[in-house]
């Protein structure tokens, strides 16, 4: 029997601005609003708006809570400093991903743990069981947040129009408190577009009031409402990791080009250590494929499955594809054979429906902003 999706706080406007909306972890959340290429393009020179509140926000605190998170994520979260994120992973016991995380260190013994939307869930069950024998709280927050996210190279000065928080001050990776719109919201700068941008969490009830707030700031500069499909070719340009595609229980994040997360210096042992040391090194000897980014000769689009091929054998698969708006031309990430990995190797195509088309092997990301 299948449950009717959740719906975010700011579902009723959403509709009210006719927006294409979509079933995605079990939410109900806007796809597009007019069309993906004006809304990409949008986030590319202008502002985007994204209801975000699909993340799951799961609250660690006690004295404690560093070492938990120490012990349950690969990272090392002792070292990150108050009003601080980091990027990092939670692993199986055999190194397989979980999921992606971003944590925030709000206080000296309370972190947040932001997980994607369908292993929210996972995550939490997680730490929960993770949690015994240590003196700190696992605390499910996914209630108490609305996310709302602009991002673009007009979002800077559309934020700073309505709050009171030292946004030049706020460093990529960082959050801090402060008033948006005339609410509390602890205000991030992390970003999964490419480019520079903010993200709100505060509670729902005030999520309509700072979505309107945000919208006629950003009237005069061009910022418009943005769906998941344009955020997906958004990251896609970026060369950042989906779970799911990029990132599974099957990779290890060696097996992604994600071993930096993993931290073996930090002390005491963490869930997957053994595997990771293993995983480690034999990516340094042996790598078995490399994720690599593909640029279409051709217009035909490659979709995640497709088999990247070269001389008739196959040597690779895809993971995300897609146009790119801002290049102009199909692209795709995929998992390579290490010998098929380098940039500009010849012959390197992508099966799409029995034909052979040319892609030229590049390293990602394909877009990065100038600063």
């Amino acid at each position: 029997m299948s449950t009717a999706p959740r719906l975010t706080a700011l579902d009723a406007l959403h509709r009210s601005l006719g927006a294409t909306m979509t079933d995605f972890a079990g939410w109900d959340m806007p796809l597009r609003y007019t069309s993906e290429r004006d809304e990409h393009n949008a986030v590319r020179t202008k502002a985007g708006l994204f209801d975000l509140s699909h993340m799951g926000e799961i609250t660690v605190t006690g004295p404690q809570a560093v070492d938990l998170l120490d012990y349950a994520l690969v990272g090392n979260i002792s070292t990150v400093g108050n009003g601080r994120a980091r990027y990092t992973m939670i692993c199986q016991e055999d190194g397989g991903i979980l999921d992606d995380l971003i944590v925030y260190r709000l206080g000296e013994t309370e972190y947040m743990v932001v997980a994607n939307a369908s292993n929210a869930q996972i995550v939490l069950d997680a730490l929960v069981a993770r949690s015994e024998g240590f003196d700190a709280e696992v605390r499910d927050d996914r209630d108490a947040y609305a996310l709302i996210a602009v991002q673009g190279p007009e979002s800077p000065g559309i934020l700073k129009s309505i709050t009171d928080a030292d946004l030049d001050g706020l460093k990529y990776y960082a959050g801090l408190p402060g008033t948006v719109a005339g609410v509390p919201a602890l205000i991030a700068r992390t970003g999964y577009t490419g480019e520079d941008g903010f993200e709100l969490f505060l509670k729902p009830e005030h999520a309509e009031g700072v979505w309107k707030a945000l919208t006629e700031a950003g009237e005069g500069v061009g910022l418009i409402p943005c769906g998941l499909s344009c955020r997906d070719t958004l990251r896609l340009e970026a060369g950042m990791p989906l779970y799911g595609h990029e990132l599974t229980t099957a990779l290890t994040p060696f097996d992604a080009g994600l071993g930096r997360v993993v931290k073996f210096e930090k002390p005491g042992d963490f869930v997957g250590r053994k595997a990771l040391e293993a995983a480690a090194e034999r990516a340094e000897t042996a790598p078995p494929r490399k994720l690599v980014g593909l640029i279409a000769e051709g217009r035909r689009v490659p979709r995640a499955g497709f088999q990247v091929v070269t001389g008739g054998e196959v040597v690779g698969e895809i993971t995300s594809g897609a146009p790119s708006p801002t290049l102009g031309k199909p692209i795709a990430i995929a998992y390579v054979d290490a010998a098929h990995a380098a940039p500009g190797t010849a012959g390197v195509g992508v099966d799409i429906r029995g034909t052979h088309e040319p892609y030229e092997v590049v390293a990602l990301p394909f877009y990065k902003r100038q600063k």
